[in-house]
């Protein structure tokens, strides 16, 4: 019995903290010396009465979900890009209806030229996506792309609010929210 009084005290405390409602509890022991947990003060003729603050708690739900988090930090999205016409259109699409944040490079740009033929070997096909350090794949193709970011563990699809942002060189990618940067 003292067991169960125990567990269910543990249970009505826990869903306090949980709601976040109550700024203070009242801890005492009642006529038949069973523990009480209240958010209202004892009756006056208790004694022993122990008043506790507790913090109420916030989670943050803004921005990327923490598996976009981890996918941007160990798989940092770059397209190198130019006007290719539909593959390029499709290419920044396919990003956007993901809500994958990348950094866009143009390789006709002098400071990315050289960098961009070390990846290509010496080619100018555009597009070109980089997932981290380890994955580079040449052109547009769907599939090939939707498996890429799967396994670098990027969400299928934009979270609510969500559209990826495309950065300047050198600058961290970030998710958006609506009306961001406009």
């Amino acid at each position: 019995m003292e067991h169960a009084v125990k567990s269910l005290a543990i249970v009505i405390l826990l869903g306090l903290v949980t709601l976040g409602h109550a700024a203070q509890v009242y801890e005492w022991v009642d006529e038949k010396g069973v523990k009480q947990y209240t958010q209202q003060p004892p009756p006056p003729n208790v004694k022993n009465v122990t008043q506790k603050r507790l913090a109420t708690s916030v989670v943050e739900t803004r921005g990327p979900s923490y598996s976009m988090q981890q996918a941007m930090k160990n798989f940092p999205v770059t397209l190198y890009i130019t006007d290719c016409g539909d593959p390029c259109k499709s290419a920044r699409a396919h990003l956007a209806r993901r809500g994958i944040p990348f950094t866009e490079k143009n390789p006709q740009k002098p400071e990315e030229t050289d960098h961009f033929r070390k990846i290509t070997g010496g080619g100018m096909e555009v597009p070109l996506l980089l997932i981290g350090e380890r994955r580079t794949l040449k052109g547009y193709l769907a599939e090939e792309w939707d498996a890429a970011f799967d396994q670098a563990g990027y969400p299928s699809t934009a979270g609510p609010g969500a559209k990826p942002a495309a950065t300047a060189p050198g600058a961290k990618p970030t998710a958006t929210s609506p009306g961001a940067g406009k």
